[in-house]
């Protein structure tokens, strides 16, 4: 029997998945979409889109979606450490100044369904991977796993990994960690409504809290803890959570005003911080399967779009024909994801330590003096610019 043959197998239909399979068909190639779930569906997240992912979906085409959904731009941002108060916007990148933060089970839906509307793209849910195909030479060719019921395999060119943290994929490839670093915090969160906040952030000495306007009215409050107290947090976790925001953000739980969540708390010990190798002969990951890092900057969905993005623009074209070129670009995808990501993993983990140093503070006490330099101050925030780009004569004169 003859096994169709596609361009590509994508396993993980999320934030990282489904646009993969998108842009590939795009560009004129066969793509088989996987994901052991179905949609719409949530899953653990601080679902919030920085500037660059913005741009990114703006252009896919599927900006208008997503603010058709209900869900309002953070055009605002304000954030407090020590006695320091920085309000404003980012300037943004491409025209794009605002963040969005679409909960996950709409967000994730929208992304498959327009992966599924592409026709080269092939879209199965409950497909779980339980191996990799591989030739004679031990080059990836395929997948076989269960869809429902019933075994199935199926054979490509590139099978790409974009299933998570926990990546099948990545474990079944033997993909080695190229970097990994200690989890440096925990993190709980829910959702209240009647909360009116754009994006806030407050900080203090191990302690963190975000508040985020997402859809249906909602807004997303998380607290983060130092790691070493997550045993102890787990015990009360309401109660911890609370008093977290109390502490660390003393005017936002006045705004709470009392229980009116409106989902149940959830939360996370296992805070990641890791490069994996980013692709072997037949293979490649995207997203939180071949990098993850703590969610306190929240860059996860909007590097995942720069990963898919560069993947997608390195084999275009390389997926038929010579094996070597493939390689060459899954190796040129490597050196750049690597490249681009690094800075904003070095940053995070300075921000997870919870520790706010007294030079930092004096850098954001002359930042707030003047409404540009906080600009390009949330521009590194949302990973716009580098460190450098905010060293500017102005500063400069300030410090």
């Amino acid at each position: 029997m003859r096994h169709p043959l596609f361009d590509a197998i994508v396993v993980g239909a999320r934030c990282a998945g489904a646009p993969t399979a998108m842009l590939l068909a795009r560009a004129g190639h066969r793509v088989l979409l996987l994901d052991r779930g179905t949609f719409p569906s949530d899953t653990l997240s601080t679902h919030l889109i920085h500037q660059p992912g913005v741009a990114a979906l703006a252009r896919w085409g599927l900006l208008d979606a997503v603010r058709a959904t209900g869900c309002p731009p953070l055009d605002r941002v304000v954030y407090q450490v020590a006695d320091v108060r920085l309000e404003g916007s980012a300037r943004g990148v491409d025209g794009q100044r605002a963040a969005y933060a679409p909960r996950r089970h709409v967000l994730d839906t929208l992304l498959v369904e327009a992966a599924a509307a592409e026709p080269n793209v092939e879209f199965r849910d409950h497909a779980l991977v339980t191996g990799l195909l591989r030739d004679g030479t031990g080059r990836v060719v395929g997948v076989e796993g269960r869809h429902g019921e019933h075994a199935f395999t199926a054979h490509a060119r590139l099978v790409i990994g974009a299933d998570g943290m926990r990546s099948a994929v990545a474990r079944l490839a033997g993909a080695p960690y190229t970097r990994e670093d200690p989890r440096l915090t925990c993190a709980y969160y829910t959702y209240w409504q009647d909360v009116p906040a754009t994006m806030e952030l407050y900080e203090k000495a191990d302690g963190w809290v975000a508040a985020v306007a997402t859809n249906d009215d909602a807004t997303l409050v998380l607290a983060y803890f130092p790691q070493a107290r997550f045993e102890e947090v787990r015990v009360d976790a309401r109660h911890a959570y609370l008093e977290q925001i109390r502490t660390t953000a003393p005017g936002l739980y006045e705004r709470l005003d009392g229980d009116r969540r409106s989902e149940r708390l959830r939360g996370t010990g296992d805070q990641q911080n890791f490069f994996r190798r980013a692709t072997g002969p037949g293979w490649a990951l995207v997203g939180d399967a071949g990098h993850h890092k703590d969610s306190i900057t929240a860059r996860g969905i909007s590097d995942a779009f720069l990963q898919v993005e560069t993947l997608v623009r390195r084999v275009t074209g390389r997926l038929g024909g010579d094996p070597r070129r493939l390689d060459e670009a899954l190796d040129g995808y490597a050196r750049e994801r690597d490249q681009a990501l690094l800075p904003g993993y070095e940053a995070t983990l300075g921000v997870a330590r919870l520790t706010p140093h007294e030079q930092r503070l004096s850098l954001l006490r002359a930042v707030r003096t003047d409404p540009e330099l906080t600009s390009i101050y949330f521009d590194m925030v949302a990973g716009i610019g580098s460190a450098g780009a905010l060293y500017t004569p102005k500063l400069l004169a300030l410090l």
